[in-house]
């Protein structure tokens, strides 16, 4: 009994010996955690045809940690995750955790947010534009229309329904035209230009835009060519003149345009 007590001790030891020797991350390989991210069929073309594969992306951790992540392909599924596993074990980190549960402090990365452009008016000659990110699309709203009733202009109209004059802004590449309409001629233009003369309370106008199609370069060079109307008020007063002759001019001007 009492060899046989040695020849089983003897055949214990070693394995007890060995599990005593295993290093700290071998011993916690075992408690590990891996899940299975992404796992995708690809297709390589060799000379005989083509060869399919599967390809795997698994995650592993401790929980406390550690993580690593790791990619392989095999012609099996099981293998394939079996080689992503390994891959991750092999090529893990210590993440320093705050009280165990989060991140110590922010960090950056590719981070996505959504982009508005807002334009506000009250219909009666005032007008503003505004744009706002945030990583939600309300939120992202909510800013521009913030942004833009804090930066809004007054534009004189014409019988409150057209533009004074003709006039052409510029901003960047892009590049507008306007010009005022008789009654019944509606909004004529399109994209961001119309909405702003809609919240504006323009209803009579010919617009176009020439150049970049990029929103803000457009809205931009519009706000840059509203900023530039002046009323017959504001002319008369600069040339000491009287509204009356202003404004016949300007209609005289207008007809000899018309009977071209």
């Amino acid at each position: 009994m009492a060899e046989q007590r040695n020849e089983q001790g003897q055949g214990r030891g070693p394995r007890g010996r060995r599990d005593r020797d295993r290093s700290p991350e071998q011993r916690e390989d075992s408690e590990l955690t891996d899940k299975l991210v992404y796992i995708n069929r690809v297709a390589k073309v060799v000379k005989g045809g083509r060869r399919f594969s599967f390809a795997a992306l698994v995650v592993v951790g401790d929980g406390k940690g550690r993580v690593g992540y790791g990619s392989g392909k095999a012609r099996e599924v099981p293998e394939a995750i079996r080689k992503a596993t390994d891959s991750a074990k092999r090529n893990m980190i210590r993440v320093p955790l705050r009280e165990g549960r989060t991140l110590h402090h922010d960090v950056a990365g590719r981070r996505f947010s959504f982009a508005a452009l807002v334009v506000v008016g009250d219909g009666k000659g005032r007008v503003g534009y505004g744009s706002g990110k945030a990583r939600e699309v309300p939120e992202a709203i909510r800013k521009a229309t913030d942004s833009a009733k804090r930066n809004m202009i007054r534009v004189p109209l014409r019988e409150g329904r057209t533009l004074h004059h003709d006039v052409a802004g510029r901003f960047g590449a892009g590049r507008v035209i306007m010009r005022s309409a008789p009654p019944g001629t509606g909004i004529i233009s399109g994209g961001p230009m119309r909405a702003v003369f809609e919240t504006m309370g323009v209803q009579d106008v010919v617009a176009k835009s020439m150049g970049s199609a990029n929103p803000y370069n457009m809205v931009k060079a519009t706000f840059a060519a509203l900023q530039e109307i002046q009323s017959p008020r504001t002319v008369a007063a600069r040339r000491s003149k009287k509204v009356g002759d202003i404004v016949q001019r300007r209609d005289d001007v207008s007809a000899t345009t018309e009977q071209a």
